[in-house]
């Protein structure tokens, strides 16, 4: 059986740094776990409280950010995001909060808004909080608590009107324990807590996310349509995500760049990681193949081939790395199937 995807509406999921608008449905799962998240977003989109979204990389936590913005009453209001991890520590500071001009050496002579300023009225997203230097979280509690700040090289103090919401893919709690993170700091941003599960604690949703990828890749490509085979997905339910979402949509994309003119998704263009996985993991017992019946061995022969074609796909490349797998020919394999 094939799962069947047209080209008709564009997919709400959006590329790498490419962002739409993120609402509600755009969050895809309808699992127990991804259920009350959409649910609780309902509840707290409004309100002023501050969000901390843990979760490991890859999960989507900058999605439920905007989803939270969206739904909210600051959605005509800007929403800016900022990864902590990913500027130096003698930059982020002036990042987060501008600076005046002339402030120091080689600064902007009209000096520069910050991240808070841009967002304010709105909402500002503080992504991996838990890489902040501790001297700057400081700085930050004494902005949330205040609701004001001044930018570096002033004295000027700028009124905040702001949402803030954090997310991080460390163990907070640990880190306080080790004095790398503030612990007030914590409770200020953690009055709202949301807990995005790793992609392998929700199989349920593999199969809806990969048509939604594939959806968005034949939009993408101008492709009329795209079918993938059930045994396929059947293995990427099965797979352990390591890298979460974005190794999924990853997989994803390059199946939609493998795929032959029949533009059909078979086992044969899985990724090599994928394949070398179930190379190792998936291997079954000879009794499973016989049933724990004793048979001839011709009919074990011809049990074991099409066991390794379900594995690696009847189409003329699943069949031709079968038969290598076997050390059989390829008209061997036809032959005994």
């Amino acid at each position: 059986m094939l799962n069947k995807i047209c080209k008709k509406d564009k997919c709400n999921i959006t590329a790498n740094n490419v962002w739409g608008e993120i609402k509600l449905e755009s969050i895809i799962g309808e699992s127990e776990s991804m259920r009350n998240i959409k649910k609780k977003i309902l509840k707290i989109a409004n309100s002023t409280s501050s969000v901390l979204i843990t979760g490991e990389s890859g999960t989507g936590k900058e999605v439920i950010a905007r989803a939270i913005h969206s739904q909210s009453n600051r959605r005509n209001k800007p929403f800016i995001a900022i990864n902590c991890a990913a500027i130096p520590e003698a930059l982020l500071e002036s990042e987060l909060f501008g600076y005046a001009k002339g402030a120091f050496s080689g600064a902007s002579n009209n000096g520069r808004m910050g991240k808070f300023e841009l967002a304010n009225g709105g909402i500002i997203f503080l992504d991996e909080i838990g890489d902040m230097p501790l001297s700057l979280q400081v700085k930050l509690l004494r902005v949330l608590q205040e609701k004001k700040f001044a930018k570096i090289g002033s004295n000027k103090m700028i009124n905040l009107d702001i949402r803030v919401i954090a997310a991080t893919n460390k163990d907070i709690k640990e880190m306080i324990k080790e004095k790398k993170f503030r612990e007030d700091l914590y409770y200020r941003i953690n009055v709202i807590p949301i807990e995005i599960p790793n992609l392998s604690e929700r199989k349920e949703d593999i199969k809806q996310l990969v048509l939604s990828f594939i959806e968005k890749y034949c939009s993408s490509y101008n492709l009329e349509k795209i079918n993938i085979e059930d045994e396929v997905i059947k293995k990427l339910e099965n797979y352990p995500w390591e890298g979460n979402i974005r190794e999924l949509q990853n997989a994803v994309e390059l199946m939609i760049n493998l795929v032959d003119e029949d533009n059909i998704i078979t086992c044969s263009i899985l990724p090599e990681y994928i394949t070398s996985y179930y190379d190792s993991h998936d291997e079954k017992d000879l009794d499973d193949i016989i049933n724990g019946d004793f048979i001839t061995l011709e009919e074990l022969e011809k049990r074991y081939i099409n066991y390794a074609l379900e594995k690696y796909g009847h189409d003329t490349k699943g069949k031709s790395k079968a038969a290598k797998k076997l050390g059989i020919g390829l008209a061997t394999l036809y032959r005994k199937s």
